[in-house]
C-alpha cells in the first residue's frame, strides 16, 4: 500500500476550526513501533503455551487495541498466553522504537499548552514502564490502561476515563488512534477521532471505521490542534 503525505490532513472544516484542548493518544502504532517486539513476544508465548506450528500473529494484529486477555478470548487461544506475552515484551522493551515525528510533536502540542492522555490496549504498568524507557512518560498528564477501566476497548470507558482526568469536554478533546477499536471508544465517548496511518496499518478497513480525520504522518495534527487560548 502506498501513503502519500500531504500538507494538511483529510478532515472536515468544522474540525479545523473547533478549538481543542487535550488530545488522548493510542500508544502501539501510533507513538511507538512495537510490532517486531510485539511478534517476537507473541510467537514465544505461543510455542510455550500451545506448542508446536506457526503463532498466528498476523490474526492477532487486526485486533490490536483490545485488551490480550480479550484478544486470546476472540481467537479461541489460551489465557494462559498472557504471561509469557508480557515477560517476552518487558525483555525485548528495549527494541521498541518511538515513531519518526513524534517527539517533535508532543514536544509542539505541549508548547501549545494542550493535555495530553494515552488510552492503550495494554496493561496501565506496562505502557508507563514503556513510555518512562522512552524518554516520554513526562509528555503525559495520564496513562490509562486496559486493565484500568471496567470494559477495555472498544467500549468507550477508556477515552471517558481520560477525559475526566485530564478535566476536558469530550468537544474539546481528540482521538488518535490506528484501529477500528480506537475510532469505536472515541466515537462512543463523543469524541472527535483521527486515523493515524503512518505505521502502514490496513488502511481500507480503518477508513471504513469512520474517522473524523486521517493523518498521514505525525506533524499532520499539528493543524487540528491550534495554541489553547489563555485563560
Amino acid at each position: 500500500m502506498t501513503v502519500h503525505s500531504t500538507d494538511r490532513p483529510l478532515a472536515p472544516a468544522g474540525l479545523l476550526t473547533t478549538p481543542r484542548r487535550a488530545v488522548v493518544f493510542d500508544l502501539d502504532g501510533v507513538i511507538v513501533d512495537s510490532f517486531a517486539v510485539m511478534r517476537e513476544a507473541f510467537a514465544v508465548a505461543y510455542a510455550e503455551v500451545v506448542g508446536d506450528g506457526p503463532a498466528p500473529f498476523e490474526e492477532y494484529v487486526r485486533h490490536q487495541g483490545r485488551y490480550f486477555p480479550d484478544i486470546m478470548r476472540i481467537m479461541g487461544l489460551p489465557l494462559e498466553m498472557e504471561e509469557p506475552f508480557v515477560r517476552e515484551s518487558y525483555r525485548l522493551a528495549h527494541r521498541v522504537e518511538v515513531f519518526d515525528g513524534v517527539l517533535e510533536l508532543l514536544l509542539t502540542l505541549r508548547v501549545r499548552g494542550l493535555r495530553l492522555a494515552v488510552a492503550t490496549g495494554k496493561a496501565g504498568d506496562r505502557a508507563r514502564s514503556l513510555l518512562d524507557g522512552l524518554g516520554l512518560l513526562p509528555f503525559f498528564a495520564h496513562v490509562i490502561g486496559s486493565d484500568e477501566v471496567a470494559r477495555p476497548k472498544p467500549a468507550p470507558d477508556i477515552v471517558r476515563r481520560a477525559l475526566e482526568l485530564l478535566d476536558v469536554p469530550p468537544e474539546q478533546a481528540l482521538m488518535v488512534g490506528d484501529a477500528p477499536t480506537d475510532l469505536a471508544s472515541a466515537r462512543d465517548a463523543g469524541v472527535a477521532s483521527a486515523a493515524a496511518l503512518w505505521v502502514g496499518p490496513d488502511e481500507e478497513e480503518l477508513l471504513a471505521a469512520g474517522p473524523d480525520a486521517v493523518l498521514r504522518r505525525p506533524g499532520d495534527l499539528l493543524a487540528l490542534c491550534p495554541a489553547v487560548p489563555g485563560d
